[in-house]
């Protein structure tokens, strides 16, 4: 038997990649980033050449303490083993409230206090306090608006999407999407039901959900998810996984989606034919799911397409946009996700951006493969969206038109 506790790799023989200095910095992000969020907004408000009565300070300095332990025990609480949904609910509205308020404390800090200055107007307490009275309203109003903005049905977003390889009987077939639909501690029963009755309203072929389902287990969030029960489709109705079920039993949701109708692609595909024509309809786990240590789980995109012509259209779901240098490679024609939120809230944008290859919408990979990437119907966490409007979608399918006869 060879001790094989101190062999080194063989010559040439592949090491494991070194942790960029992104994913060592975000190692340490869960310690770092709320003293940032409550820190900055504190001292940019209330210590910053205001000069505030005795009473205010002091007060404000309680009150951000307070946001500051408040929020990761909040969270803790809500998400963790026991799943407290009130405190899931503080702590992500918390976690949301200081996010825009670090984002404009920092951004008026700059730009208002500079341009005031650049100006000449009044002193630097009077410029100090406008920048407060700034931060402040514009922070209100814009948690307001996301408040209303996460909380409403989404509105259809429709766009014609043409295939080269789509054939001429398939021309026109409808394909709505809705995604990220993260049911709650938040109860969206009744918001769930009209989502499910407004997708009704489009007349789709074919319905897909692209996961991401809920927070919570399936036997917990039954309720919310049952509506989509209801959802009508000419030919089918089609799900896969997308990582939060990794992380509340995501056999549960497969087996419950199934039950309410849907076909969960894992790792398989059907074909859907009209007017002669066929289209490849398949569907892989997310790509979370192979280190989730449920059997079976992984994302498998040969196998997907394992008996399938190579002839035909591919219209492939996979919850992450990432997917898509394994579909492109793989000849796929279109691949639908969701994930990213359209960052949820302005300008997480950017950070989504350092890990996903698109944000939203359509975008084209490679010499064939296109993406769509949906904002998501639902949200996660924080009940807002700033600038990242929620959708459902519908894409119409389009056959390559003829040249025109001269």
């Amino acid at each position: 038997m060879t001790d094989t506790s101190s062999t080194r790799p063989a010559e040439g023989e592949a090491r494991a990649p070194r942790p960029s200095l992104l994913h060592r910095l975000m190692r340490h992000l869960p310690l770092v980033a709320p003293v940032l969020l409550w820190a900055v907004p504190c001292w940019v408000l209330l210590y910053t050449g205001q000069h505030w009565p005795r009473p205010v300070t002091p007060a404000g300095t309680v009150l951000f303490a307070a946001g500051l332990v408040g929020m990761p025990v909040a969270m803790a609480r809500g998400h963790g083993r026991r799943q407290r949904d009130r405190a899931a609910i503080v702590g992500d509205t918390l976690l949301g409230a200081a996010w825009v308020l670090f984002t404009w404390s920092v951004l008026l800090g700059v730009l208002v206090r500079a341009a005031l200055t650049l100006a000449g107007a009044g002193a630097s307490q009077d410029r100090a306090r406008v920048v407060t009275w700034a931060v402040l309203g514009v922070s209100a109003v814009l948690l307001a608006w996301g408040y209303a903005e996460a909380r409403r049905v989404p509105r259809v977003r429709r766009l014609d999407v043409e295939l080269p390889r789509l054939g001429a009987g398939l021309d026109g077939l409808r394909v709505a999407l809705v995604t990220d639909t993260h049911y709650g501690p938040l109860d969206r029963a009744r918001w769930s039901a009209r989502v499910c009755e407004r997708v009704n309203t489009l007349d789709a072929d074919l319905v897909c959900h692209t996961g991401d389902i809920a927070d919570g287990t399936a036997a917990r969030r039954r309720a919310q998810a049952a509506p989509l029960g209801t959802v009508r489709a000419a030919h089918a109705r089609v799900y896969v996984t997308g990582n939060h079920e990794y992380y509340s039993e995501a056999q549960g949701w497969v087996d419950l989606m199934d039950e309410l109708g849907w076909e969960p692609l894992r790792n398989r595909h059907l074909l859907l034919e009209r007017g002669g024509d066929t289209l490849v309809v398949a569907g892989v786990d997310d790509v979370t799911a192979g280190s989730s240590g449920l059997a079976g789980h992984r994302a498998h995109l040969a196998g997907a397409l394992e008996g399938a012509d190579p002839g035909l259209p591919v219209l492939l779901l996979a919850h992450q946009p990432k997917f898509v240098d394994r579909a492109a490679a793989a000849g796929v024609d279109l691949q639908l996700s969701g994930h990213t939120h359209g960052g949820q809230i302005w300008p997480f944008h950017h950070l989504v951006r350092l890990d996903q290859p698109a944000l939203a919408g359509l975008s084209r990979h490679g010499t064939r493969t296109l993406l769509y990437t949906s904002r998501g119907t639902g949200f996660w966490g924080p009940p807002f969206r700033v600038f990242a409007p929620s959708e459902i979608t519908l894409l119409v399918l389009r056959s390559p038109r003829p040249p025109a006869s001269s």
